[in-house]
């Protein structure tokens, strides 16, 4: 059994539909980041960088407990323990490696700021939104390239996938016509019509309050609390 530390942002849904798609056992860990939850002690013992997702695993290497953060480690982790949604052969790991760091170095960090100055910036900041709107349309023209000769990010459907749609399902809200991007378009329908992702999708779906956040949730987002030093 795995405790799973959640709530439902894209970083998080990566690691609820991995949990589905896999049938891996779990506990689910509700922890309102709205609420700041994340800056208890008990979690901070967990991660100490305050963010979800995070899981713990009674029965990890060796039989010991493990508890990681990062949830590009925690795919990695949970595609090991299972043997699922990792190619077999080594050349195949490494591309879907490769894509895995595409969506944890480029698409979650972009997609990201533009949603912070888009949504929660108490003031518009034209420059920014400009930035960072370019910025997620040449990621998804990088997207669009790659898929517009593979099925999915790594040729098969892995991780990969799994780490970008919670992101690029966002987009409507950011106000992108997704039809300039036609094989994006064509892998999000593909992907959204996976039982498993739609289950991932739902867990805690009707408590996430993002797009009306109030002062209190700001300051757990946002606020000074994040930079209180703890050494």
């Amino acid at each position: 059994m795995i405790d799973v530390y959640f709530w439902p942002t894209p970083n998080g849904r990566k690691v609820s539909i991995m949990f589905e798609e896999t049938g891996l056992s779990y506990t689910l860990k509700p922890l309102d980041i709205t609420r700041g939850e994340q800056f208890e002690p008990d979690f901070l013992a967990l991660n100490p960088n305050n963010k979800i997702p995070v899981i713990v695993d009674v029965h990890g290497p060796g039989g010991e407990p493990l508890v990681l953060f990062e949830s590009g480690a925690i795919l990695e982790y949970l595609a090991h323990k299972s043997g699922l949604l990792m190619p077999k052969n080594e050349r195949g790991q490494w591309i879907a490696k490769q894509w895995l760091m595409f969506q944890m170095g480029n698409i979650g960090p972009m997609w990201g700021q533009q949603g912070h100055f888009i949504i929660y910036a108490p003031e518009p900041v034209p420059y920014a939104i400009e930035r960072y709107t370019k910025e997620i349309l040449r990621l998804l023209d990088v997207m669009n390239l790659r898929l517009r000769d593979a099925e999915y990010l790594a040729g098969d459907y892995t991780i990969a996938d799994i780490a970008t749609y919670p992101w690029i399902a966002t987009y409507e809200r950011r106000d992108i016509s997704i039809e300039e991007f036609p094989h994006v378009e064509r892998w999000l329908h593909a992907i959204a019509a996976r039982p498993a992702v739609q289950r991932g999708m739902s867990w805690l779906d009707d408590r996430e309050r993002r797009d009306k956040p109030d002062k209190e949730h700001l300051a757990a987002y946002f606020g000074d609390r994040q930079y209180q030093r703890r050494s």
